[in-house]
């Protein structure tokens, strides 16, 4: 990978960290949890006062959203940037939410403390370009039929506009697996760890798309390295508008940061054995 000259692992392994009020990304294990979409004022906010609660440290919520059909729900757009700044107000989390347009970089980014680029945006060039301009942190979500190397050169268009601050998300790719909606693929985490420097999270809900995997894969993403999860946790699933089916339950994933914070222990415990 000949050509990663700003994704590529630093002279002494020196790791990104990304600052995000007193967040450190890369040092901290963070999980940014919320609802697929944003829907009403007080869906987003009781979701987002259930995961603080819960233990979350940003709130995702999706503003503007591309779906494989044109009739599906598309999102609030303004209002709903407008609904997740009230939702930081009142918990405190920084909110991330995904940019679809390169006509919308900049005002989504004066609502956004971190902009998403998801799966079918990860190869839009004009996209990453931009959004290196914007200043702000990027969420980059691999493609879903992409290799690592591709990945990692999408991020290089966004570090090339002088933007360091990029986080590599691990969503699932397509495979001929029918069971899931796609197939995680937690191999890529250390992987890439070996090749780059960039903090790199772990999508169990996407990556998934079966309610009951979300736990088991979520606490399989720690232990292969990851530096954060992000989880779509619904107030009342069964009236989500948009993937009503891989939407925790708030109860449900306070159970699993119970969880969670149990598997990082472990981690620690086995990390310290093997230190001379």
């Amino acid at each position: 990978m000949k050509n990663l000259k700003l994704t590529g692992q630093k002279p002494g392994g020196e790791r990104t960290v990304i600052e995000v009020g007193k967040l450190r990304i890369g040092v901290d294990f963070i999980v940014i949890a919320g609802p697929c979409a944003v829907e009403s004022e007080d869906q987003l906010v009781r979701t987002a006062v259930a995961v603080k609660e819960a233990g979350a440290n940003m709130l995702r919520g999706g503003a503007f959203k591309p779906r494989t059909s044109p009739y599906a729900f598309q999102g609030l757009g303004l209002k709903g940037l407008k609904i997740l700044d009230k939702a930081r107000r009142e918990t405190g989390l920084p909110i991330v939410t995904e940019v679809i347009d390169t006509r919308d970089v900049s005002w989504v980014g004066e609502y956004a403390d971190i902009l998403q680029i998801g799966a079918r945006n990860m190869q839009n060039f004009s996209l990453l370009r931009e959004a290196g301009k914007s200043g702000r942190p990027i969420l980059l979500k691999r493609g879903m039929y992409s290799t690592l190397e591709e990945w990692l050169n999408c991020a290089e268009y966004i570090l090339a506009e002088g933007n360091p601050n990029v986080i590599l998300c691990e969503r699932g790719i397509r495979s001929f697996e029918t069971y899931t909606r796609n197939t995680l693929d937690l191999s890529i985490v250390p992987s890439a760890k070996t090749i780059s420097h960039l903090p790199i999270f772990v999508d169990p809900s996407h990556g998934t798309g079966v309610l009951s995997l979300i736990e088991p894969m979520s606490l399989a993403a720690v232990a292969a390295g990851a530096d954060g999860l992000e989880i779509e946790v619904h107030i009342d699933p069964s009236s989500a508008m948009s993937d009503k089916d891989q939407q925790l339950s708030p109860e449900a994933f306070g159970r699993l940061m119970r969880k969670v914070a149990v598997m990082r222990r472990t981690m620690a415990e086995l990390a310290a054995e093997d230190t001379p």
